[in-house]
């Protein structure tokens, strides 16, 4: 009875399956078609000859700068106090401008106190020492032992152009070497109130983390700029002119550090506003609104309202043209100041200092007035 069972059992499962699998009755027997077309291949296309060329010339150039590129992976100590943390490791960009390892990055990048390794284009790595920084730039120069490493040449960010084509090469993200495309935005003030005075570039060729110290070069192959910064929406991106580089390379060679001159005031925009304050009837000069005590400034004999209208002769007329002039004056020589004092011109000689390391103490604020005492009620 079991065997019979069993049987009965399979005869169903089999027919069942033949009803399943089987064609309907009466149908026809259809075969597979082609499979869905998910895309389609692209035919040779008619493209305009000087997009091929600006293609061609692109790519060439790119291929012409990616040696040059290196990637700075620094290693820094953990925290004072903290050794559970361990060492904290950080990525950048840089680039080569002499063939025996002298490497421009950004002074946030290599920091102070740091193990800093410099891995080339070609995937060698090298010991990298600090030889100097600049953190009120952002500007430090790394040297690495060798001979024969490709460079990228500097050109000239004075002949930069709002709208000209540039590229931004480096390592976002501690990712292989990366190119973006961009243009000159804007040549003026940068997001760093420490820089004295210069006109960074803004540009809007994507600048991210890691990005920081590469080139931002021209379409020559040459660098016009060191990226430095973003905004935090990253929209809003910024390099070191080329030409101030120039001027600090020098210096972060022989003493390991920038030397700035220093007055030691605070200075401010006279406008149509505030020109009565200073004793004007129209904007003119740079106004002095505090001096910080014990600087050159005060020294040289320097008020507060003065306002200074020349330096050494030539004329001076907006806080930012003051300051880059200061700057760049040699630590220890004198200058000669112009200055409006109440209406009247004078003449007050001044030995520039040295900025200091750090940034300047802030100017003590003045003492507030004592609040008047009341007297007692006179009886009636």
């Amino acid at each position: 009875m079991r065997r019979i069972r069993g049987w009965g059992v399979g005869l169903v499962i089999l027919v069942g399956a033949g009803v399943l699998a089987g064609p309907a009755h009466g149908a026809e027997s259809v075969a597979p078609g082609p499979p869905p077309l998910l895309w389609q291949e692209g035919q040779d296309a008619v493209v305009h000859p000087d997009l091929v060329r600006i293609n061609l010339a692109l790519a060439e150039l790119i291929d012409r700068l990616r040696p040059a590129l290196v990637q700075i992976r620094v290693r820094r100590a953990a925290p004072e106090g903290q050794p559970e943390e361990g060492p904290r490791r950080s990525l950048g960009s840089g680039f080569l401008v002499t063939q025996d390892g002298y490497v421009v990055t950004n002074a946030h990048v290599v920091g102070r106190d740091t193990e800093v390794q410099v891995r080339l284009a070609s995937g060698r790595r090298f010991k990298g020492t600090v030889v100097g920084r600049d953190p009120r730039v952002d500007l430090a120069l790394v040297k690495v032992e060798g001979e024969g490493f490709p460079v990228l040449p500097l050109g000239d960010s004075e002949a930069v152009k709002v709208g000209e084509l540039v590229l931004a090469l480096g390592h976002p993200f501690g990712l292989e070497q990366t190119v973006s495309l961009g243009i000159v935005s804007r040549k003026g003030a940068p997001l760093l109130a420490a820089a004295p005075g210069f006109d960074f570039i803004q540009t809007d060729a994507a600048v991210n983390p890691g990005n920081s110290g590469g080139p931002l070069v021209n379409v020559a192959g040459q660098v016009v700029g060191v990226n430095t910064m973003a905004a935090r929406n990253g929209s809003i991106r910024f390099a070191i002119p080329v030409n101030l580089v120039k001027g600090l390379l020098p210096q972060l060679l022989a003493k390991g550090k920038a030397e700035w001159g220093w007055l030691g005031v605070g200075i401010e925009e006279i406008t149509e506003e505030n020109a009565t304050e200073f004793g004007l009837t129209e904007p003119r000069g740079v106004a002095i609104h505090r001096i910080i005590p014990g600087q050159p400034a005060e020294q040289g004999g320097i008020r507060a309202k003065d306002v200074v209208v020349a330096v050494d002769g030539l004329p001076v007329g907006a806080p930012r043209e003051l300051q880059r002039i200061i700057a760049t004056t040699p630590v220890g020589k004198t200058i000669r100041l112009t200055l409006l004092r109440e209406g009247k011109e004078t003449e007050v000689a001044v030995t520039v200092g040295l900025y200091p390391e750090g940034g300047p103490e802030p100017a003590a604020a003045p003492p507030k007035p004592e609040p008047p005492k009341k007297e007692p009620p006179k009886p009636e």
